[in-house]
């Protein structure tokens, strides 16, 4: 019985990591779309931020349905990293487009930063 449920269970690993590749792949392509697609910095940047860390977190998830402890270490390490620097980079860009005065586009944003920003030119 108990190598009944191995033997199935090492079937259904290839396709498993298969699904977690092509999910990661889904989740990227939607944030490249949303980079291209939103108005402004922040949305631009939220959508990007959201793809790189769920994208590559799926595909660590996929490297560990190997099995191997070497790859199983490295996946948890890049995931760990990712989910410390993602917050911070998105949050020291979003400052630098802040402290350059950059003003949210979408509609129906509240700005709540107290600075009266001038409107960019074109909008």
């Amino acid at each position: 019985m108990a190598s009944a449920v191995a033997s199935a269970l090492s079937l259904t690993l290839p396709y498993l990591a298969d699904a977690l590749v092509i999910l990661g792949l889904w989740v990227m392509s939607v944030g490249v779309y949303g980079v291209i697609r939103m108005p402004d910095t922040y949305t631009r940047l939220h959508a990007a931020s959201k793809a790189v860390f769920l994208g590559v977190i799926s595909f660590c998830a996929s490297s560990a349905v190997t099995g191997d402890p070497d790859i199983i270490y490295r996946a948890i390490l890049i995931a760990a990293f990712l989910l410390v620097t993602t917050p911070i980079s998105a949050f020291v860009i979003a400052r630098a487009a802040l402290l350059r005065g950059e003003r949210m586009e979408t509609p129906g944003a509240l700005d709540e930063s107290d600075r009266d920003l001038p409107r960019m030119p074109g909008y």
